[in-house]
């Protein structure tokens, strides 16, 4: 099995609202390192639940964390979401190809 096959689904991964604002954060912080405790006060929700949100997002690759100390800090790795941005970029194009021709077929009405 390889390592990608080992990795949640990132799709899996951003289902979740709280796990999108987690990245939202993670990548308003431009690459800097943000401790647990901060990302925790940004929820209503306690330690445990922002870290298992965390993990999952970790398992998908889209987070790293490291230790210093006592404390653990995460850093966002957006090259995952690629796979989420190709995959709207295909039906972004199949959307905008039938509204062409639902355009042309409207103005041919019109004539």
């Amino acid at each position: 099995m390889s390592e990608n096959d080992e990795l949640r689904d990132v799709f899996d991964a951003i289902a979740d609202p709280t796990r999108r604002r987690l990245i939202r954060l993670l990548a308003e912080a431009e690459a800097e390192e943000i401790p647990l405790h901060e990302l925790t006060a940004q929820f209503r929700m306690g330690r445990t639940a922002v870290s298992k949100h965390l993990t999952i997002l970790k398992e998908a690759g889209l987070v790293h964390d490291r230790k210093v100390g006592r404390e653990t800090r995460f850093k966002l790795n957006a090259s995952p979401l690629r796979e989420i941005q190709d995959w709207v970029a295909f039906y972004s194009k199949y959307w905008s190809t039938n509204m062409l021709r639902l355009n042309q077929l409207l103005e041919e009405e019109d004539e």
